[in-house]
């Protein structure tokens, strides 16, 4: 049956079926010609995938996140990040990275993050003069952000597909998340100053203090959410409500930048997208589950002790793996799929499965930036009208700086678990 499993899934993939489809049609293929089970196994347990507290927390934040984009939230976070780094040459590609690492705190998604910020920052970079390969590429690998840096959608499907603490990913996630910003701006900044771009940033550059005002109440909403996860004032579910209602009143209420006519489209694209991600995550429940049922974690993880001397090996085969996966295989469906694969077989090895989330996010979020099937690239190159290869010949510095952290994420298990284990 894992032959059919995979196979079917390789031909459905190759034949360009969606990702949701495939996964479905595969293991029904599986479950009719190649087991005893009955196909009434196949509703059973696409809804029982669906009947899980924490997943409703997806939707929740995916329409917290359109509410955002449209709500003036991201241009407040812009002219923010651009009043305190603009002033100095490469500020204005620096505050595409920042204004990234802050919207992804409140969003949860990499491509919103692309929509949100790209929109306000790759025409004002082209404005001053970037190129426009390389304006796309900062804000594609700035978007990554958005995997990593709690609250992430991937993150809760992770921890639902592995039964992990969504608590201590979402602690985990803070620190790479930092790291791989830190690391952008300083290709950034090194960037700029050898091709000499940049050195007009400092125009239209708001006050500090008028733009902090402005932005206060974007500013208040990760703290707001995280501060009550970590506090335990509210579970995650409820953090996604709670983001919902914040950006609605902050959005209605206080910037007035929406009106009540403009919510029935943001709640259908909304509805749109979580049905997108809710269907693929019900189809993988079936898959996992016939998984699991021939044994192949198992014999995965035999064939892995036998071949891979230690957990370092173990881990340099991994990287590998996912970066290829993550080149042709959207994000939300290669965790279900391989999480509940890889990770008893990593704790096997002795691997913190918190740490090997890590791994797995910094690896699939570089797949995000990565062609054939990078998401973030391709709408990151479309917002700025920007060719898909002139993107991806700009993005090449950007991919050592992120496989760079990739390593010390993957090698170093503290970067990941200090956090968690201080806070909780």
């Amino acid at each position: 049956m894992n032959a059919a499993l995979a196979a079917g899934l390789v031909g459905l993939f190759a034949l360009s079926v969606p990702v949701a489809v495939s996964i479905a049609l595969a293991s029904i293929i599986a479950i009719h010609f190649f087991s005893n089970l009955p196909l009434l196994v196949v509703p059973q347990k696409m809804f029982t995938g669906l009947d899980s507290f924490p997943l409703m927390a997806v939707p929740f934040f995916i329409l917290a996140g359109a509410i955002m984009t449209q709500g003036g939230i991201s241009a407040r976070l812009v002219d923010l990040v651009k009043s305190l780094v603009g002033n100095i040459q490469g500020g204005l590609a620096s505050s595409c990275v920042l204004t990234c690492m802050l919207f992804a705190a409140i969003s949860g998604s990499s491509v919103a993050t692309t929509f949100a910020v790209g929109s306000i920052l790759i025409p004002a970079m082209l404005r001053h003069g970037y190129p426009v390969g390389m304006a796309g590429a900062i804000q594609a690998s700035s978007a990554e952000l958005g995997v990593i840096i709690p609250p992430s959608v991937p993150m809760i499907l992770y921890a639902v597909s592995t039964e992990t603490s969504i608590t201590r990913l979402f602690l985990a996630g803070m620190v790479p998340g930092l790291m791989i910003a830190a690391a952008l701006v300083v290709m950034v900044q090194i960037w700029c100053r050898v091709k000499g771009h940049g050195k007009r940033d400092g125009e239209g550059r708001q006050a500090i203090l008028p733009a902090a005002r402005r932005a206060f109440g974007a500013l208040m909403m990760p703290i707001i959410i995280v501060g009550g996860i970590y506090g335990g004032v509210f579970t995650p579910t409820e953090a996604a409500a709670v983001s919902v209602i914040y950006a609605l009143i902050l959005s209605i209420f206080v910037y007035r930048e929406l009106s009540w006519s403009d919510l029935p489209g943001i709640f259908r694209a909304a509805a749109v997208s979580s049905g997108a991600v809710m269907l693929i995550i019900s189809a993988a429940a079936l898959f996992s589950f016939l998984i699991s049922l021939s044994g192949l974690p198992g014999a995965v993880g035999t064939w892995a002790q036998e071949n891979f001397g230690s957990a370092l090996t173990f881990l340099l085969g991994v990287n590998l793996l996912l970066l290829v996966v993550g080149m042709f295989i959207e994000t939300s469906a290669a965790i279900l799929v391989l999480a509940p694969i890889l990770t008893p077989v990593a704790i096997s090895f002795g691997i913190d499965p918190v740490h090997f989330g890590m791994i797995m996010l910094v690896n699939l979020g570089i797949g995000l930036i990565t062609p054939p099937v990078g998401a973030v690239l391709f709408v990151g190159a479309a917002i700025g009208k920007v060719s898909i290869e002139s993107t991806v010949k700009a993005l090449l510095p950007f991919y050592l700086a992120l496989f760079a952290v990739l390593m010390a994420v993957t090698y170093i298990p503290a970067i990941s678990l200090w956090l968690p284990s201080v806070v909780l």
